[in-house]
């Protein structure tokens, strides 16, 4: 595969003032499916913004995060550990519902995390955008996790009103303008961004303007298709994101600078309320969508650039990546050690953002223990281990065992369970070994479960 050349421009005074280790930029989705972009295959939909990461970068098909929703997975990509070891089980809500569910009100500010370990090592850090790791009474603010500048939303920060009219549809423009502001100042030095957007996770109400090339042909029988609307809200973002990158053009960055970019889980599901109007995110082939532990819940785009290393217009799919890889990496390629005694649950792949693909040596885990919403293709049961090709799901109890060849069977619906009993036993013995670790709490009265209830006898 080729790789690009970098030409010094009228720029090469900026460019010649970056800094030898990367800039990192970490750019999270909120709700988008597997198959939202128009480079994992939505022939519906173009995403050119998006797109031009994976031209210019590496596209992963098998990139899993540590949780089916919100506060989970980010707990995940924050601390390089599965949530449930820090109580993290489902999205942080009302002290009644986190205390219900056995969880505390936020993530704990004393574990390790990837942006105070960056900021130690002489990083300019900062995080915009949604936060989602607790936003109760009391709840620390970014700052408290090593981010020297931040300015978020769904948290306890009170200088923004997130719920003001119009504030979500044009959230992404503001976002990026906040990025835009913080790269330009701190070009000369390291640094490590976040930029976690509300988009498109649902209520969608995008702009007249941002609707205009989606209704050309009016409304539906009087009404928004939902198929209009999640698409109007995706145009913005993926418009916006475009403009990010642009920017780093413009100021002679994009060289040194890891752009990341992925989704905090599967997309949501229209028996939700208030995504009833708007739920047309897409898991691509995959069964599940957010909650679920089938594929469609938990694999995401994963897209990687960064012209100095990772090959451009790469697409890996033989390696298996996780959320909880993304600390042990990215502080590889900033030339830091992890914090002693942090105990990560990922592995340190900078061979494989290079472009070498392999296995991993590590199998994945995942546990939620709440009933699953929609579908009943979708309601996965709660515990699941992928490791190597095999992916295998179960309850703790030992029902609903079921077994897939990934690989050969990424749609999940084939269970093999009943002809590779030696493979099972292996792996369900890794997973209930593995749950046993995890601290205990309750469990939804239906979760893992899939009765529906069929008529009997006389109506």
């Amino acid at each position: 595969m080729r790789r690009r050349l970098f030409f010094p421009t009228l720029l090469a005074p900026l460019a010649q003032a970056q800094p030898s280790r990367p800039n990192i930029i970490f750019i999270l989705a909120d709700d988008m499916g597997w198959g939202d972009l128009s480079c994992y295959g939505n022939r519906g939909m173009k995403t050119p913004g998006i797109d031009r990461l994976a031209r210019e970068g590496t596209l992963f098909t098998q990139f899993y995060v540590g949780g089916s929703v919100c506060s989970p997975s980010r707990t995940a990509f924050t601390t390089g550990h599965y949530p449930a070891r820090h109580r993290v089980h489902g999205h942080f809500a009302t002290a009644e519902m986190n205390a219900k569910r056995g969880m505390p009100d936020f993530l704990d500010p004393r574990v390790p995390t990837l942006a105070r370990q960056l900021g130690k090592a002489g990083y300019r850090t900062a995080h915009f955008g949604k936060w989602h790791l607790g936003h109760n009474p009391g709840a620390p603010m970014p700052d408290a996790y090593g981010f020297a500048e931040h300015k978020s939303v769904t948290s306890n920060e009170t200088r923004w009103i997130e719920a003001g009219p119009g504030f979500r549809a044009e959230s992404s423009r503001v976002f990026v303008d906040w990025s835009i502001d913080f790269i330009t100042r701190n070009r000369a030095e390291p640094f490590y961004l976040q930029l976690w957007t509300l988009l498109p996770h649902a209520p969608l109400a995008p702009t007249p303007e941002q609707l205009a090339p989606f209704v050309k042909d009016g409304p539906i029988g009087g009404h928004l298709g939902a198929h209009q609307i999640y698409n109007a809200s995706l145009r913005d973002l993926d418009t916006q994101i475009g403009r990010l990158l642009a920017k780093l053009d413009e100021l002679g960055l994009a060289e040194n600078t890891i752009v990341v970019f992925s989704s905090d889980n599967g997309p949501e599901d229209i028996h939700i309320r208030n995504a009833s109007h708007s739920a047309y995110g897409s898991p691509g082939p995959f069964r599940g969508r957010k909650r679920s532990l089938y594929e469609g819940g938990i694999r995401v785009p994963f897209l990687v650039r960064w012209p100095a290393k990772v090959p451009k217009g790469g697409v890996n799919d033989t390696t298996v990546v996780t959320a909880v890889d993304l600390l042990p990496t990215l502080l590889h390629f900033a030339g830091v050690a992890p914090e002693q005694n942090a105990a990560l649950d990922g592995e340190n792949l900078q061979d494989v953002f290079a472009g070498k693909p392999r296995l991993r040596s590590r199998p994945v885990f995942w546990e939620w223990r709440f009933q699953i919403a929609g579908y009943y293709a979708n309601k996965s049961p709660m515990l699941a281990i992928r490791d190597a090709e095999w992916k295998l799901l179960m309850n703790p109890d030992g029902s609903r065992v079921e077994l897939y060849n990934i690989p050969k069977d990424p749609w999940e619906m084939t269970n093999m369970a009943f002809h590779h009993p030696s493979m099972v036993k292996n792996l369900r013995g890794k997973l209930l070994s593995w749950q046993r670790t995890l601290p205990p709490g309750p469990v939804d009265p239906g979760a893992g479960q899939l009765d529906y209830p069929m008529p009997k006898g006389n109506l």
